[in-house]
């Protein structure tokens, strides 16, 4: 960001409230950009009309290799539990049944903080536009990945035992 979205004047680099922050070089003006992290959500999705399987998705831009969890941006006026179960919704065409905290993360790569949960989720798995595969995965065959969601399913692996 090189211009202050309110007045157009060039943004400068100050320090306050203890960082180098981007700041309107008009002082009338006094606007900051605090490049605050995104929550976002993240659904552990098992699937119980397939014996409990987890769902894994592939969004139409990644590589054919990787696959993930079904993920999303909160909305206003909505919790982030019935945020996850929207997004679970909207990319997979499942209801979910139950929902529970798995944790929160943070992904600074994307500068956003991740909640994530454990749905039980059930219906006909059908795809949005914005995904193209998936896989049902058992969990004793889950292998968490290094960053991001997951540490999500790291941690719930661990709790199941």
């Amino acid at each position: 960001m090189r211009f202050c979205p309110f007045c157009a004047e060039p943004l400068v680099d100050l320090p306050l409230a203890g960082r180098q922050r981007r700041v309107c070089a008009d002082p009338q003006c006094g606007w900051v950009h605090w490049d605050n992290p995104l929550p976002v959500v993240a659904a552990i999705v098992e699937h119980t009309d397939s014996e409990g399987k987890i769902l894994l998705a592939r969004n139409r831009a990644w590589e054919a290799v990787f696959f993930g969890l079904i993920t999303g941006f909160i909305e206003r006026g909505e919790s982030p539990e019935e945020a996850a179960a929207r997004e679970v919704k909207e990319e997979v065409g499942l209801d979910v049944t139950a929902t529970s905290l798995v944790g929160v993360y943070d992904f600074q790569r994307k500068n956003e903080l991740i909640i994530a949960y454990h749905v039980r989720a059930q219906g006909e798995i059908v795809l949005n536009e914005e995904l193209c595969d998936y896989r049902l995965i058992a969990p004793e065959k889950l292998r968490p990945w290094d960053a991001g969601t997951g540490l999500a399913v790291r941690d719930w692996l661990a709790r199941r035992g």
